[in-house]
């Protein structure tokens, strides 16, 4: 036997010494022929249609720099006085965000994380033995999969199905229970279907949390950002939790600033098991105090004004989906867009683009515009493309109708 494998089958030998690595990093690192489309049309200096760009902090919105990076000089973070769970200065911060959705939630319910990965990364370490599982809707984000190969997780899929718009089959979810399954993630609004959890949803995945004692993990990054102009569901940390409950979110989205490391978990639920929860991710917490000082003196002030960003990003993804639609319209057969509740993500279809390629490479070599494939997401059919919705409005009309 060779001494040097590749990243999925073993040991690399350098220099005559093998350096070993752990199973959980055993990740396919090649580059797929989309990516090497990609990468080869972007170097080739050719025009491109980037449909996939959804960092809101390069789409063109007006940021206050002030307003911004001057809660970053509070000269208290000079003094280093860590809280395990993230001052209380930033969780009440939180909390009166969530009494915003008319939700009660206690700053002392609150944990602070630098990003919903890593509350996801707390959350399986809280929950799971290596080997457990956590059961996850698809289509979904591919971020999952790494989170759970890093903390020893199983994911089993449940089905988000399309029929006049996207729903949960709650009876499928149940089929996929196991002994070993510990916890359901719901992404609400869904990334990238744009599913929003109903009421009558929300009320059996909590029966069926309840009844097999799982959590219920609850993404909530997008829920600020609804597309129609009612919607009958609402925020999973308001109302009652007969099940164990945490809900995920974060300034990523709420203020549309990634780049500032901000997150938390809302711990709720049946009072033993949420005073345990809490006692037990304190000390996952304190173990790596992730958070740093001047971002948690700032977040007062960047939740505060966080509404003129949400506006902002909101009307351009309404705008934008409005402008897929129209295109749609006016070309039957070649464009199908899927019903879209929220998020900053909109499903297509294209019948047309069938052929040996990839549907999505095709787009790149032939088109020259860029999508994300629905493969990525766990999405079977080949022509079902995930565009980002918040890049400026005349790029993306002309991106579109140059995909068709």
């Amino acid at each position: 036997m060779s001494d040097s494998h590749d990243l999925r089958n073993g040991p690399l030998a350098y220099d005559g010494r093998v350096n070993r690595f752990s199973s959980r990093t055993s990740w396919d690192a090649g580059e797929s022929s989309y990516a090497a489309a990609v990468r080869e049309a972007r170097t080739s200096g050719r025009r491109l249609y980037d449909l996939t760009v959804s960092n809101p902090t390069r789409c063109g919105f007006d940021y206050d720099a002030e307003a911004l990076l001057g809660p970053l000089a509070d000269v208290r973070a000079l003094v280093y006085d860590p809280d395990p769970r993230g001052m209380v200065s930033a969780r009440a911060a939180v909390a009166g965000y969530y009494a915003g959705h008319g939700a009660d939630v206690s700053a002392n319910d609150l944990v602070l994380t630098t990003s919903t990965s890593e509350s996801y990364s707390f959350l399986f370490r809280l929950l799971c033995d290596p080997g457990d599982e956590v059961l996850v809707a698809q289509p979904s984000y591919p971020l999952f999969d790494f989170l759970a190969d890093l903390d020893d997780v199983r994911l089993r899929p449940y089905p988000l199905f399309y029929d006049h718009g996207w729903w949960i089959d709650v009876a499928e979810l149940e089929h996929a229970v196991t002994p070993r399954t510990r916890a359901v993630i719901v992404v609400h609004p869904n990334n990238p279907t744009g599913h929003w959890t109903r009421v009558r949803e929300r009320e059996a995945l909590e029966t069926l949390c309840a009844r097999h004692g799982l959590a219920l993990i609850v993404d909530e990054v997008f829920l600020d950002y609804q597309l129609r102009e009612s919607m009958d569901g609402q925020s999973f940390a308001s109302g009652e939790h007969p099940a164990l409950t945490f809900v995920l979110s974060g300034l990523s989205k709420i203020a549309g600033l990634p780049q500032m490391k901000a997150a938390w978990i809302a711990t709720l639920g049946p009072e033993r098991a949420r005073t345990e929860a809490l006692e037990r991710l304190e000390i996952v917490a304190d173990t790596f105090l992730s958070m740093n000082a001047p971002v948690q003196l700032a977040m007062p002030r960047w939740l505060a004004g966080a509404g003129a960003m949400q506006t902002q990003i909101r009307e351009r993804a309404r705008e934008n989906l409005a402008t897929l639609r129209q295109i749609a319209g006016e070309a039957p057969g070649k464009l199908q867009t899927l019903d879209v509740d929220a998020g900053w993500s909109a499903v297509v279809g294209l019948p047309g683009c069938v052929g040996e390629l990839d549907c999505a490479e095709r787009l790149v070599r032939e088109r020259g515009v860029v999508m994300h494939p629905g493969a990525f997401y766990g999405m079977a059919e080949r022509n079902r493309m995930v565009v980002s919705l918040i890049g400026p409005t005349v790029e993306f009309e002309i991106s579109m109708r140059s995909a068709i």
